[in-house]
């Protein structure tokens, strides 16, 4: 994976001007088997982000993609987040028939936003039917198979998975968005799809269940993380370049900036040891994933601004690498209800202490 990194930058790089998805860049990644990977051992994959103990494999994957490519991150993390979701909630059929696509080349993502129209399904014998559409949709054209939510007749949230062509009705871009531009977030319409009963994976509520539905979010701090290692990176090689690496304002920075990534290492490795840990009372899984959620942000700010203070005007030039990094981070860490996020976790551990879930894997010390 490290071998190839510098042609994901590049083609990341290349393709942001006009917001292009990163095709060489999934090819590139499955072709090294890379998309297989979350699948089960029975099915092919090597269980990571699926099976116990995967978590910290999968973590470095997640990493290295965000550290060449922010939007590539997003989409491979959107990619695994649907396969953990229909081995974890599917039956063994549609485990087998999901395997079946994604070793043929099938790219999954979770698409949960409503459009202006809410998805919302009937079913009718062995039919299902929708109406609505979806934004947000990472991958809009090339997602073949998304995991979309649909509200059912009783107003509660279904999965279904749908397998998509290039006759879908969709558009690349939700337009205007600045950062992130490279993971082709769109919309597509769904209305008057049908797909047979056998789509629908899970049952009512699953998707909202938790400590699933909150634990999830480590993986895209692990992306994030990526993000962060970049700028560090860009930080100091930039202001060696310029023979300011001396001055002891720009150390400060670079200093901070460096406490900052390993501070949002440790809470991203203890969510993700959190989401693995089977015995772990749920609250407490969800909870620890909320904190570090919000640490994992602010460790990213402090470093967005570092950067922009050493590096001045330049960090906000087109051509410099660092300023679509800048800005690819900044939108991705926009995530849902962050104060509601913090509230919870507070008032769950106000009374009791977090959790130290430790991992006996290669290379991550207790």
């Amino acid at each position: 994976m490290e071998a190839v990194l510098d042609c994901l930058e590049a083609e990341a790089s290349a393709n942001d001007p006009a917001a292009a998805f990163p095709g060489e860049g999934m090819a590139t990644l499955a072709r090294l088997g890379v998309t297989a990977l979350p699948l089960p051992r029975s099915s092919g994959g090597r269980g990571w982000g699926t099976e116990a103990g995967g978590e910290p494999a999968l973590l470095h994957l997640l990493r290295l993609t965000g550290r060449a490519s922010l939007a590539l991150g997003r989409l491979l993390e959107g990619h695994v987040n649907a396969v953990r979701l229909v081995t974890r909630y599917g039956g063994p059929e549609q485990t087998r028939r999901l395997a079946t696509a994604i070793h043929a080349g099938a790219l999954l993502g979770v698409w949960a936003s409503d459009g202006p129209v809410p998805v919302r399904m009937t079913v009718d014998r062995d039919r299902v039917s929708l109406t609505g559409g979806k934004s947000f949709t990472s991958g809009a054209l090339h997602v073949t198979h998304p995991l979309i939510t649909a509200t059912d007749p009783e107003g509660v949230s279904r999965m279904i998975l749908v397998p998509l062509g290039a006759d879908r009705r969709a558009v690349p871009s939700i337009g205007g968005l600045t950062g992130m531009r490279g993971a082709e977030t769109g919309r597509c319409d769904l209305d008057g799809l049908t797909l047979s009963t056998a789509s629908l994976i899970g049952q009512a509520g699953d998707y909202l269940r938790q400590p699933e539905f909150s634990a999830g979010a480590w993986r895209g701090m692990a992306v994030a993380l990526g993000g962060m290692d970049r700028l560090v990176d860009l930080l100091r090689q930039q202001l060696v370049a310029r023979s300011r690496d001396g001055d002891p304002h720009q150390r400060t920075r670079i200093g901070e900036a460096l406490i900052a990534r390993e501070t949002a290492f440790f809470w991203t490795r203890r969510a993700a040891l959190a989401a693995g840990e089977p015995d772990m009372d749920p609250g407490d899984v969800a909870q620890t994933v909320n904190l570090a959620r919000l640490a994992v942000e602010h460790a990213a700010l402090h470093i967005i601004e570092r950067v922009q203070r050493g590096l001045g005007l330049s960090a906000f030039v087109q051509t410099n690498p660092v300023e679509r990094v800048l800005r690819d981070l900044a939108t991705y860490l926009r995530q849902p209800a962050p104060d509601e996020t913090l509230v919870e976790a507070a008032g769950w551990f106000t009374g009791r202490d977090p959790p130290q879930p430790e991992s006996t894997e290669p290379g991550y010390p207790s």
